[in-house]
């Protein structure tokens, strides 16, 4: 594979990008990382793809990882992130339709995004996405209930107070975190670079929230459940057993997306592509080639 990475520019911001282009491509993948507020970084197993002959590319979007930030916090949006999903993929392909795949939050905003450009997309992937965030929300805090007691209560006590800083809440994240976010005993240091990033921009802050169960920014209200019925193109939705946007989102989205596939991964949370990296990989290609086998024919 050949590797390279660089800046485009998209409404004036300089937004950092990784690609991984195979040697014989025959398919375009354009991946949206989630949050909002994460980098691409934790994405990059999906870099294997490459060596079978599909080209892959990544970007950290608006105020993300390396990228710049709006002057506008109006624009912290998911309408402003969806235009420039459309200037990335212009910029990368052209006129050439590709696979797009969203990753959590990158799921919504995926969804967001076919609703209005399906036209640009031979297939789209939504990885433990959503098109409700009051729906994932409730989900989110069922999970919660089923923590200790002692965790539960921190949470609880703290999403009365506002107060996200206590030893014992964090405690409680962190838990949280370990069940539904990653299983895995050690974080890969793409993964905690994502969450530093996250940290420390403040695209997570105003879109988002104190974490990932605990969503008070610009995106809370969020819902186009009932607009997703108008994509038709083929679509993969895959979500992990134990997921922290749990397959009951899942389940919903596959509902209103007529003729939509959906992959449960079995006993993985919501970072699939490092709990089960080589199935989720080869779940994602075995889709990216039949459809392109599809539109040869």
């Amino acid at each position: 594979m050949d590797h390279e990475e660089g800046y485009i520019t998209a409404k004036g911001l300089k937004l950092y990008y990784e690609k991984f282009n195979a040697r014989t491509p025959f398919a375009d993948l354009l991946t949206l990382h989630g949050g909002p507020g994460m980098s691409h970084d934790y994405l990059l197993p999906l870099a294997d793809l490459s060596d079978n002959g599909i080209n892959v590319a990544f970007y950290d979007q608006f105020g993300c990882g390396k990228s710049d930030e709006p002057a506008r916090k109006s624009d912290f949006s998911i309408d402003y992130a969806v235009e420039e999903v459309e200037i990335v993929r212009r910029a990368f392909y052209g006129n050439r339709k590709v696979f797009l795949m969203g990753s959590s939050y990158g799921g919504a905003l995926s969804l967001a995004y076919s609703i209005k450009y399906q036209r640009n997309l031979l297939g789209l992937i939504v990885s433990g996405g959503l098109a409700s965030v009051p729906l994932t929300v409730r989900e989110m805090h069922r999970l919660v209930d089923d923590l200790p007691e002692r965790y539960r209560n921190s949470i609880r006590d703290a999403e009365k107070s506002g107060e996200y800083s206590s030893p014992g809440y964090l405690e409680a994240v962190r838990m949280f975190y370990r069940n539904y976010l990653l299983r895995m005993d050690e974080m890969p240091p793409e993964v905690e670079r994502s969450l530093r990033y996250a940290e420390e921009r403040n695209v997570y802050r105003y879109m988002n929230g104190p974490n990932e169960f605990t969503i008070t920014g610009s995106i809370r209200d969020w819902d186009i459940s009932d607009q997703i019925g108008a994509i038709k193109i083929p679509t993969l939705i895959t979500v992990g057993e134990f997921d922290e946007v749990t397959p009951v989102v899942a389940e919903e989205i596959h509902s209103r997306i007529t003729g939509s596939r959906l992959k449960v991964f079995r006993n993985c949370s919501h970072l699939t592509m490092w709990e089960d990296r080589k199935d989720y990989n080869d779940t994602i290609l075995n889709f990216i080639r039949e459809i392109s086998q599809e539109k040869r024919r």
